[in-house]
C-alpha cells in the first residue's frame, strides 16, 4: 500500500480509515485535522504524522503532499444545519478552498481520491417527473446511477443545496483538471456512512442541528422527542463505516479499475424512510440497555421551515446504483441496518451515557 495523505483524518469516517491503513506497519500516513480527539491511539506512531488546524492554511502542506503516492481527501463542511445559515463558508469550504487541494495534486501528478456526497444528485427524476413523486415504480426514476442520472438541485432561494451544489461543482473541476492537466481522480458520493465515532452529537460533540442519525442519537441519550423533519418520509440508504473502509481499501489496492471514475457508495438493501430509521433506533436502544422505556419516547411532526430555518428543502429518496464498485472493485456490502444500529448506538451509549455498557 503507497504512502497516504489523509484530510479530515480525525472525523468520524477518517478516524476508520486511519485505523485501517495504520494497521499495515508498512504504511506511511499525513494527516491533517482540527483536533486528534478520536485519534489518540495513533499520535507518536512512527509510521504517522499529525498536522492540527486549518488544513487550507498550511503553508507547508503542498510538500507533504508531494512525499506522498495518493491524497485522500474528507475535509468538508458537511452539517446540515449550515448548509442554509452559513452558506457563504459552505461554499468556500467546500469549492473555494478544496480546489487548492485539487490543483495542487494536478502540479504533482498526484491520485485524488475526493469524497463528495450522494447530495449532488438532488432530488429524483421521480420527485419531478410524477404526481405521486413516488416514480410508479420504475427504478429509472429514483436509481442514483454515476453515469446516467442527471444533477437536480433546487432553486437559488433554497440555500439548502448550497452544499450539494459546491460538492457538485468541485468534482466538475477535477473532472476539468484530468481532462485538461492529466490529473488522476477517484470520486466517491457516500450515501449515508454509519457506525462508531459519530460527529456532530449536539452538546457532546458540536452544537447546532446535525445529520439525521446522531439527531436521533442524541434524543435517544437525552430521553427526548426524536423529531421528524415534515413528517419522516424522505427515504435513505445506509452503510457500515467499516465497508465503506473495505472499499477505500479496495481502490487503493487497484488502482487500474480506481482511478479516472465515480463510485457510489452505499447498500441499496438498507433503505427505510425516516420514521422508519427513528422507530428502528427506539427499539435497538431499548435492546442494548434492556429499558423498555425507550419503545415509548415520542416521534414528533416538524416542518423543516420550523426545525432548518428559512430556505432549507431536502432530497425525496437516496437510492443508489452500486454495479460500479461491485464489477470493478469486487466489494460486496452485507451488514444489514439492525446490525450497524446496534454497533453505532451500543458506542454512542457507552461513550456518552447515561447507560454504560
Amino acid at each position: 500500500m503507497p504512502n497516504i495523505a489523509l484530510l479530515g483524518c480525525g472525523g468520524f469516517i477518517g478516524s476508520h480509515f486511519l485505523d485501517a491503513f495504520l494497521a499495515d506497519p508498512d504504511v506511511r500516513v499525513e494527516g491533517w485535522d482540527w483536533t486528534p480527539a478520536k485519534i489518540m491511539g495513533h499520535l507518536g506512531r512512527p509510521n504517522f504524522r499529525f498536522h492540527p488546524g486549518n488544513i487550507y492554511g498550511q503553508a507547508d502542506l503542498e510538500e507533504r503532499l508531494s512525499g506522498c503516492d495518493v491524497v485522500v481527501s474528507l475535509a468538508a463542511i458537511c452539517n446540515p444545519s449550515q448548509y442554509n445559515t452559513k452558506a457563504l463558508d459552505v461554499i468556500d469550504s467546500n469549492f473555494i478552498q478544496a480546489r487548492l487541494i485539487a490543483d495542487a495534486c494536478a502540479r504533482l501528478g498526484k491520485w485524488l481520491i475526493q469524497f463528495s456526497t450522494s447530495e449532488v444528485y438532488g432530488q429524483t427524476l421521480a420527485h419531478w417527473a410524477t404526481a405521486d413523486g413516488q416514480g410508479n415504480g420504475d427504478p429509472a426514476l429514483y436509481e442514483m446511477d454515476e453515469e446516467e442520472t442527471p444533477l437536480l438541485l433546487g432553486p437559488v432561494a433554497s440555500q439548502r443545496w448550497s452544499y450539494a451544489c459546491a460538492k457538485q461543482l468541485l468534482e466538475r473541476w477535477i473532472y476539468a483538471l484530468h481532462k485538461e492537466k492529466g490529473l488522476d481522480f477517484t470520486i466517491v458520493r457516500p450515501f449515508n456512512f454509519l457506525g462508531p465515532r459519530m460527529d456532530f452529537l449536539p452538546g457532546r460533540e458540536g452544537e447546532g442541528l446535525p445529520r439525521v442519525l446522531a439527531c436521533f442519537t442524541s434524543a435517544l441519550l437525552d430521553r427526548k422527542p426524536l423529531p421528524l423533519v415534515d413528517g419522516g418520509s424522505a427515504r435513505r440508504t445506509f452503510l457500515a463505516v467499516e465497508e465503506a473502509v473495505e472499499a477505500l481499501r479496495l481502490m487503493i489496492a487497484k488502482p487500474a479499475m480506481a482511478r479516472n471514475r465515480i463510485f457510489n457508495l452505499g447498500n441499496p438493501a438498507n433503505e427505510t424512510t425516516i420514521r422508519g430509521l427513528a422507530e428502528l433506533m427506539r427499539r435497538t436502544a431499548a435492546e442494548i440497555t434492556g429499558d423498555p422505556g425507550y419503545h415509548d419516547l415520542p416521534l414528533t411532526d416538524v416542518s423543516a421551515l420550523e426545525f432548518y430555518g428559512e430556505g432549507y428543502a431536502d432530497s425525496d429518496r437516496r437510492m443508489p446504483r452500486i454495479d460500479k464498485a461491485l464489477n470493478l472493485l469486487d466489494w460486496r456490502p452485507s451488514m444489514g441496518l439492525p446490525e450497524i444500529l446496534r454497533r453505532t448506538l451500543e458506542d454512542a451509549f457507552r461513550t456518552h451515557g447515561p447507560v454504560r455498557l
